[in-house]
């Protein structure tokens, strides 16, 4: 399995190379299409890992996988050393850890921004109302809805609930963010209030594992950008060395469509 590589590509020391989430020879069919052929991954604490392929190379079932919404079939997925793929894991304190934002926004239409977003801390972390809002009404500030606290989904742009999206994500303060393909189902004008938000929770410290197709993005954001092809990791690295001179063909194949 490769060691996790900074931004430059260097190897991280021994004692900082403890993975926030590890995935371990993950392996997952529906039926007799094998969607993800032994899957080798580890996610570094505070690294933005980006995961591109074609249709259909298993992104968003990886994703799935790690946020138990699929069982694997065979391997491991551990998430700070904790076996979550052990059946008899208690999934919504696993869930608690993992925030996850879809491509669909999923918010309750009839609850207001602020209800959204406070909602898994008083139900599943069990917070007090008026603490479990406070911290939704940071995050808010943070994303830049403060104002819109009241309002309820019906009211906002598409980027604006996506934001709201990430925000509800961010409320139990996960180990890691997944984030799968959050972009596709906007218009290209608010594309880029979404992938800002994005670049400013990097400059945090945020824990990201992301599906994109926005190519531009995952070469300028991320610090590990992972090329899947039918189910499994063909290629690894920094997005400098990844999108110019990628080793294996099907990489190139792919990346020359973005550049062509």
């Amino acid at each position: 399995m490769s060691a996790p590589v900074t931004p430059a590509g260097g190897a991280v020391p021994a004692a900082e190379a403890a993975p926030v989430l590890r995935l371990e020879g993950v392996r997952k069919a529906f039926g007799d299409t094998t969607v993800l052929d032994g899957i080798d991954l580890d996610v570094a604490r505070d690294e933005v890992v980006a995961l591109i392929g074609a249709s259909g190379s298993g992104k968003s079932t990886l994703l799935r996988t790690v946020n138990l919404l699929e069982t694997i079939d065979d391997g491991r997925i551990t998430l700070d050393g904790t076996d979550i793929s052990d059946p008899r894991v208690r999934v919504d304190a696993v869930r608690a850890r993992i925030g996850v934002v879809f491509q669909h926004f999923n918010l309750f239409p009839h609850m207001t921004v602020l209800e959204n977003v406070s909602l898994a801390s008083r139900h599943v972390l069990h917070q007090p109302r008026r603490e479990a809002e406070q911290r939704a009404l940071e995050l808010l500030e943070r994303v830049g809805l403060g104002d819109k606290a009241r309002s309820y989904p019906d009211r906002l742009s598409g980027g604006q609930q996506q934001r709201v999206a990430i925000a509800r994500a961010l409320a139990p303060r996960p180990a890691v963010l997944l984030l799968d393909e959050i972009t596709s189902a906007l218009d290209p004008e608010l594309v880029g209030e979404v992938l800002d938000l994005v670049r400013t929770l990097k400059e945090v410290g945020t824990t990201i594992l992301m599906a994109t197709h926005e190519m531009a993005f995952a070469r300028d954001v991320a610090d590990r950008v992972v090329f899947l092809d039918a189910g499994r990791v063909a290629e690894q690295g920094p997005p400098a060395q990844l999108f110019t001179a990628p080793r294996t063909e099907r990489a190139r194949d792919f990346l020359a469509r973005f550049t062509a």
